[in-house]
């Protein structure tokens, strides 16, 4: 579903480039979970926007269902930002279906599509709440819907329930998995948490300080459907989260 090729990207500053993803390659499958992990500032998010073709790359290639992405943003893509994205005059319901709107779908499929969505997000009853009555794990849920209401075949999340509390985060989890085990989409995540990218993930890859490269591509072995309540306690978990720090935490500690 994706493949990046010698991948590397560079900003122009005062003092010339400076590279903040060096050359990274690997390839995810259709349907496949892949978070991305790694020390701040080495690229994660600049990886990500590059995939999604919000980016170019400085060099390499980058394919979407085999087709180059250079100068365009792949079809059937949703994204879920840091930040907040949600219209604050819009409701839950009017929020869930902009996307829909915008492909001129008519709202005699959209009414039982959105409803179908708000069950599944554990929304219904919120149809005509505004995003300033809902709590933060609420809009973050509204968000993903926003994003899963027009089918995209590929789901980008950049550190999608980094700013939650862990009760909140581990609740999203949960709905996450649900959702994503009945849709099936290829999802590329981007976390500063390594609970959270093991719990998740079908593999986790670390990436180095910048210029940035693919320190460990790991595969997590850990049996589906996870509890994501109870997943920490297997012996499983602990054995990847030790491999992956092993890696991750000497980045962290080169950079301090």
């Amino acid at each position: 579903m994706i493949e990046l090729q010698e991948v590397s990207k560079a900003y122009q500053t005062d003092k010339g480039h400076t590279w903040a993803v060096g050359n990274v390659s690997f390839s995810i499958a259709q349907g496949e979970f892949v978070s991305i992990v790694g020390p701040s500032g080495c690229g994660k998010s600049t990886l990500l926007n590059m995939i999604a073709g919000f980016l170019e790359p400085t060099s390499g290639v980058i394919r979407v269902a085999g087709k180059p992405v250079q100068g365009r943003v792949p079809e059937s893509l949703g994204y879920i930002f840091q930040k907040d994205t949600l219209l604050p005059w819009f409701t839950v319901y009017r929020n869930v279906a902009l996307g829909l709107k915008f492909q001129g779908v008519p709202e005699s499929q959209i009414r039982p599509r959105v409803k179908q969505l708000l069950e599944l997000g554990h929304l219904t009853g919120f149809e005509q709440a505004y995003p300033h009555q809902l709590s933060g794990g609420m809009r973050r849920r509204v968000a993903l819907l926003m994003s899963l209401a027009v089918e995209p075949s590929l789901l980008m999340l950049d550190e999608p329930f980094g700013a939650l509390d862990t009760h909140t985060k581990t609740h999203l989890h949960r709905e996450l998995m649900e959702i994503w085990s009945k849709l099936g989409q290829t999802v590329v995540m981007v976390t500063h948490d390594l609970d959270e990218a093991i719990t998740l993930s079908d593999r986790v890859v670390v990436l180095s300080s910048p210029p940035s490269r693919i320190l460990l591509d790991e595969r997590i072995d850990i049996p589906r459907p996870r509890d994501v309540f109870t997943v920490r306690e297997s012996p499983e978990f602990v054995r990847h989260f030790q491999s992956i720090w092993s890696v991750l935490g000497e980045q962290f500690r080169s950079a301090a």
